[in-house]
């Protein structure tokens, strides 16, 4: 009886330890599939064995796994891997189950909730930038627009995130549609404003403190599409007496690390409209 059970115990271990094995080995089967991305879209054998820093026989097993299902193809001239049309009915099945809206505003929330100010989502319009979602902070004194809302693109943290980005050409047709003076702090000099979207340029994101609305700062990143086109932008925005430098590079950073994951989303449905 007692070789019985031990015998149990051991098969009961073995599988224990095979059930673990298994799911490690799936979970860096998907972290080499997830190096195929935007920036690094092809990779070949060494190189990808070099980064991820694992035996090439490893990467080897894994990629011609990928490749006999479609969801790698290699390039026949320069050996290197990249992905393939495999991946094309899993996307479409994750596109028909799911709007933007459905996906975008849980991240919205959670990014609010962490820095406990609004967070909204602006869509650029033609010549203007469109509220189309906005995740409200929780504190009684907070920062509210409501969806729809429309914003000239030289004014204001969101809009300017979107502006700095296009062609001098189209700066320049936002600005001949004529600029309105907001609030004391609103810019109306055209070649000031040209100054101000050069330096958002550089920066990559917007910063500013009553622009828009008195009392408020606002914080934006811009978004673009898979072309490199500047397509929206998040903002985080809240009373400007809750703003400091302590703060604003925690906010700013969250900031970044959340628009990169909307990017990411918006790239998978690969649209210049939002749905």
């Amino acid at each position: 009886m007692a070789s019985i059970l031990r015998r149990k115990l051991e098969y009961n271990l073995d599988t224990n330890r095979g059930n673990y094995m298994t799911l490690k080995s799936l979970s860096f089967a998907i972290d080499v599939l997830s190096m195929f991305t935007n920036e690094n879209p092809t990779w070949g054998l060494r190189d990808l064995s070099k980064e991820m820093d694992v035996n090439h026989t490893i990467i080897y097993r894994i990629l011609k796994t990928y490749e006999s299902k479609n969801i790698l193809v290699q390039n026949t001239d320069s050996k290197k891997y990249e992905l393939g049309p495999g991946l094309a009915s899993i996307l479409s099945t994750y596109r028909s189950k799911n709007t933007l809206s459905d996906l975008l505003l849980p991240m919205m929330e959670e990014l609010s909730d962490k820095t406990n100010e609004s967070v909204f989502l602006t869509w650029k319009d033609k010549l203007e930038g469109v509220t189309v979602e906005i995740a409200e902070s929780s504190n009684n004194i907070r920062f509210a627009v409501s969806k729809g809302t429309r914003t000239p693109l030289y004014l204001g943290a969101s809009a300017k995130a979107i502006m700095a980005f296009l062609s001098r050409e189209e700066q320049n047709e936002v600005i001949r549609q004529g600029i309105k003076k907001m609030t004391a702090k609103s810019m109306t000099d055209s070649s000031e404003i040209i100054r101000d979207l050069e330096k958002v340029k550089d920066k990559g994101w917007s910063y500013t403190e009553g622009e828009y609305s008195d009392d408020v700062f606002g914080i934006s990143t811009p978004i673009f599409n898979t072309r490199g086109e500047v397509l929206a932008s998040l903002t985080i925005a809240g009373p400007i007496y809750r703003i400091n430098n302590e703060n604003k590079d925690r906010i700013l950073a969250l900031l970044i690390e959340y628009t990169q994951k909307i990017t990411d989303l918006i790239s998978i449905f690969d649209e210049d409209k939002y749905i």
